[in-house]
């Protein structure tokens, strides 16, 4: 029996796949729970559709995140903080500030905190080196400099 997933089944497949299923397993267990349906003519041709239409917009999310990354690895970025006597910053910068300050210095939305990564912890100034992930394939690398604050 030829079955169109509707939702992503653990080692069977992913949502929109069209797969062949014995004809219990698919009739008792898939279509009543709502995982998959009936692949008749009708709904094949919607389920291809779909997956055009998904195509589509992961390649715009793409291309977007490419431009996005473009103009990104432009960008300097300035942070003044509070330094003690001995040059050590009273704590670390992490990437949440890293994040803000990017916001508030560039207006870029769009960039996670949580996919900015710092490879070293930055506690003293200097110039840093930052990486953005936007996507899997796209990443963005941007400096980042830690001035002292008067």
């Amino acid at each position: 029996m030829k079955v169109i997933l509707l939702k992503d089944v653990k080692k069977l497949g992913k949502k929109g796949e069209i797969i062949e299923t014995a004809e219990g397993y698919g009739r008792n267990y898939l279509i009543p729970r709502g995982f998959a349906q009936e692949a008749t003519a009708r709904n094949l041709n919607q389920a291809k559709a779909d997956q055009k239409v998904a195509a589509h917009r992961k390649a715009q999310a793409h291309d977007e995140a490419v431009v996005l990354a473009s103009q990104l690895e432009k960008v300097v970025l300035h942070l003044a903080v509070k330094v003690g006597e001995n040059g050590k910053l009273f704590g670390s910068i992490a990437s949440k500030d890293v994040a803000d300050a990017l916001l508030a210095q560039t207006g870029m939305e769009g960039i996670d905190r949580r996919k900015i990564e710092i490879p070293e912890t930055i506690k003293s100034p200097g110039e840093y080196t930052a990486t953005a992930k936007l996507l899997p394939e796209v990443t963005a690398k941007f400096k980042v400099v830690v001035e002292a604050k008067a």
